[in-house]
């Protein structure tokens, strides 16, 4: 593989005072920005490369072709890279190198294999073509391959391979053909900026003013992130493969074998083998930020961590274990902390876009992902849901150099490993701790990771081991939560979720910002609470989420931890300049405790001298109230179809408030619940997630969330008149459903296929066993083009399919467990 061509003529080209955009690096996602830029009509495009185009990481990549991810995302931009790669040649002139041989992915074990047939349904919803195939199959495509080990494969007929460099050639000659200038050998230094607002950047032949500045810096992305004051947490490691001496019998079209049991993918490579790894314990290069003058490197190999893993993923073609290696390349290449990309508009610097961290598929996603963030920077949103991969979903002390290396030793190799539900990541763990967290550890909790807090995900029995035994089925702890579950249903629960975001909004003019970003009216009396969505101006969900009004001029807005850049983000991003309003983190200075269930008021009553009735403190109140000497916050809402309280207790008042509450809870029956009881339970009463259940391209009509719309409140609100137009066009054409499965041993995830009638209707978007309703419940989107109604969905016969079987399911778009919500209002 050579690394790249010439520098092309532009490249002495000067340095112009003005673009509309800057586009920073020359590897395939920059190149793919400026060619899509050019497709939708903008001309003064700047794209500036350090060295040369390709000359980072691109130049050295497999370019693996394979369409089926671990997120939806994901797959959709592989999808689109592939169809545009196609078509590339013929449209630029520019050869791309690519060979349509297919793929097989292959599974060692049953859990492999169930995983795969799950992932299939998924890749056949969005027109992949893709299918089961026996092992005997395998090697007819593949006569070298030992094939004795295989519980199934997987053939993608549709897969492909191509030259990354030829590509991003080719995407390079589309950009300038439509008018962007591509300058190599030419640095950025510095990023300019004012009120908030990028206005250009600084290089080594002088400053260019631009309008938006896009970041697709690859291993360098992270310090021009600092250039900016934004965050990029992305780290660079070793990464591996190897090719070898010319063997007989190979040719260009064998499929791309993809062996996930021993971290690895082989393929031909001009006569000879290409095997590369994705091994499960990998090492991180360079902490201390990558060297400016590194182009077209490599880094020296270490035979002796690689020796193991590659004796063992030979065994997949075992003449590979007689035949000499011709070349052991090791070159970096940048890994996140969750193994998605990071892609957007950085939440504290406006009109600068970030591309980068793309986990060694930069080829296999770079023309999806250009794609999207063209239209992301002309249409000033995403075309579709980008959500898994949004930087802001990261969070600033994820920048650590610390965090990132020990983190990448695992995200590495993640995608190759086993994707169990419920997995946890075992590296860079304890971020956050609340002040409870030894109390909890102490009652048996066993702990999950969200946004670095450690979260009591479920409590252990006396004696049961704290630690996950993953399968597709019942897994070890099922039992455990069900009895979380029921407590909660039957007596009472306690939730510890200090990790959700807290965000003090005030001012004189907070109440007119927070009423113009919310769906529901937010001028309510002091001591009310309100839920309620934040929209985009096309009426999708940004956030789903809680304020209450604890003054005339502050508000207490909460969210889930791992929305909270997001939702600060989005907040302060819509202050007008001359209001009076600021926003501050509290999230530290308060604990959270959730007491649910129905004996909830007897023993928060029994704790304290103030009004648990439901006369003088009704749903969606919120009180100060005591417990023993302290003072705390008490707020009546409920997220799992219970009457129950959240209480926000002063950090320094946490502890005494937690030893009270246990001391008598246990005359009432109070059990520590894990966040696997709290989604079983809001599942089961149908209460949306945000990230799974709603997202920017759902809108409040379509996710069963119009009566949270105040319709005609003085100044409406953002999303309003997109929601207007669609509820004049009738019944929405999609809407969310929920659904038990009748089969009681059945267990569904998220993104399984829906059908009604035999026909795909949609598909999953959260999914738990519902131990009160005595199956696995699902919420899942079903469209159909007359609108969806009420008849549709009680009239239809629906089935969800889980890997390579259907089950029958009870479809309903009213909540299944307490539609009238007596419960919670009790």
């Amino acid at each position: 593989m050579s690394p790249g061509t010439a520098s092309t003529p532009y490249s002495s080209a000067p340095l112009p005072a003005h673009a509309r955009v800057v586009i920073i690096g020359g590897g395939i996602v920059g190149v793919s920005i400026a060619y899509h830029l050019t497709q939708l009509g903008w001309r003064d495009v700047l794209l500036l490369e350090r060295k040369q185009l390709t000359s980072g990481t691109t130049w050295h990549a497999a370019g693996l072709l394979t369409t089926l991810r671990d997120t939806e995302t994901q797959t959709r931009l592989a999808k689109y890279s592939q169809d545009l790669y196609r078509r590339l040649e013929s449209e630029t002139g520019q050869a791309t190198g690519l060979i349509d041989c297919g793929s097989i992915q292959l599974a060692k074990t049953r859990d492999k294999a169930e995983e795969m047939r799950r992932g299939v349904n998924m890749a056949q919803r969005f027109g992949i073509d893709c299918g089961e195939i026996a092992p005997a199959e395998v090697q007819r495509h593949w006569p070298l391959a030992d094939v004795s080990d295989l519980a199934a494969a997987f053939h993608f007929p549709r897969d492909a391979r191509a030259n990354p460099t030829d590509v991003t050639q080719a995407l390079a000659k589309g950009a300038r053909h439509g008018g962007a200038r591509l300058l190599e050998h030419t640095s950025v230094t510095g990023i300019l900026q004012q009120n908030g607002r990028v206005t250009g950047v600084r290089t080594d032949g002088g400053e260019v003013r631009a309008d938006y500045v896009v970041n697709c810096a690859g291993m360098w992305a992270r310090e021009v992130g600092r250039l900016a004051g934004v965050d990029v947490p992305l780290q660079a490691a070793e990464h591996y493969y190897l090719i070898s001496e010319p063997l007989p019998g190979l040719h260009p079209l064998l499929p791309i074998l993809r062996d996930p049991g021993n971290s690895a993918y082989i393929r031909e490579e001009a006569g000879k083998i290409m095997l590369g790894l994705f091994e499960p314990i990998a090492k991180a290069w360079s902490l201390d930020g990558i060297p400016q003058d590194f182009t077209f490197g490599e880094i020296p190999a270490d035979w002796d961590r690689l020796h193991p893993y590659i004796e063992r993923a030979m065994q997949r073609v075992p003449i590979l274990l007689d035949t000499g290696i011709k070349l052991l390349f090791c070159g970096p290449e940048s890994f996140t902390a969750d193994h998605n990309y990071l892609m957007g508009e950085a939440p504290n610097l406006r009109n600068f876009f970030v591309a980068a961290g793309f986990n060694s598929l930069g080829i296999l996603s770079g023309g999806g992902v250009g794609f999207v963030m063209a239209h992301w920077l002309v249409d000033g949103h995403a075309p579709m849901d980008v959500w898994s991969v949004d930087l802001r979903r990261t969070q600033s002390w994820q920048n650590n150099p610390r965090y990132l290396g020990d983190r990448v030793v695992e995200s590495l190799g993640i995608g190759y490993q086993d994707h169990w539900p419920f997995r946890q990541w075992t590296t860079a763990r304890d971020v956050k701790k609340s002040v409870l967290h030894d109390r909890l550890a102490t009652a048996g909790a066993v702990f999950g990771e969200s946004a670095g807090w450690e979260r009591p995900n479920w409590y252990a029995d006396a004696g049961q081991p704290r630690s996950y035994r993953y399968s597709w089925g019942r897994q070890n702890w099922f039992a455990n939560s069900a009895a979380e579950h029921q407590a909660v249903r039957e007596r009472v629960g306690v939730f510890e979720q200090s990790s959700f975001a807290k965000l003090l909004v005030q001012g004189r003019d907070a109440a007119r910002v927070l009423n113009r970003l919310s769906t529901a009216d937010c001028e309510v009396a002091p001591g009310t609470a309100v839920y309620t969505q934040f929209l985009n101006s096309r009426g999708g969900i940004e956030a789903d989420l809680t304020i209450t009004r604890l003054a005339p001029d502050r508000f207490l807005v909460v969210t889930a931890a791992f929305t909270q850049t997001h939702v600060e983000s989005w907040i302060q991003n819509q202050i007008p300049d001359t209001a009076h309003c600021v926003v501050t983190d509290i999230s530290g200075a308060y604990s959270m405790l959730n007491v649910q269930g129905p004996a909830s008021r007897a023993l928060l009553q029994s704790l304290s001298p103030d009004d648990f009735s439901n006369a003088a403190f009704a749903f969606r109140q919120c009180r100060e109230i005591r417990i023993g000497y302290q003072t705390l916050l008490a707020l009546r809402l409920s997220y799992v179809g219970e009457l129950g309280w959240e209480l926000y207790i002063p950090t320094a008042f946490t502890l005494p408030v937690y030893d009270a509450l246990l001391a008598a809870g246990a005359a009432h029956g109070l059990k520590h619940c894990g966040y696997h009881a709290l989604n079983s339970l809001r599942i089961e009463k149908a209460y949306r997630d945000w990230g799974h259940d709603l997202g920017s391209d759902d809108s409040p009509l379509e996710a069963g969330l119009a009566f949270t719309c105040a319709w005609d409140k003085p100044g409406g609100f953002v999303g309003l008149e997109a929601l207007l137009e669609q509820r004049g066009r009738g019944l929405p054409r999609r809407r969310l459903v929920q659904f038990l499965i009748e089969d009681p041993a059945a267990l569904v995830y998220h993104n399984e296929p829906i059908y009604r009638d035999g026909e795909a209707v949609g598909i999953t978007t959260s999914g738990m066993y519902g131990h009160t309703l005595g199956g696995a419940v699902a919420l899942g989107y079903v469209g159909h083009e007359a609108g969806v109604s009420h008849d549709y969905v009680n009239s239809g016969r629906f089935e969800i399919q889980v890997a390579e079987r259907r089950y029958r399911a009870r479809a309903s778009l009213a909540p299944l467990y307490d539609p009238g919500n007596a419960r919670i209002r009790a």
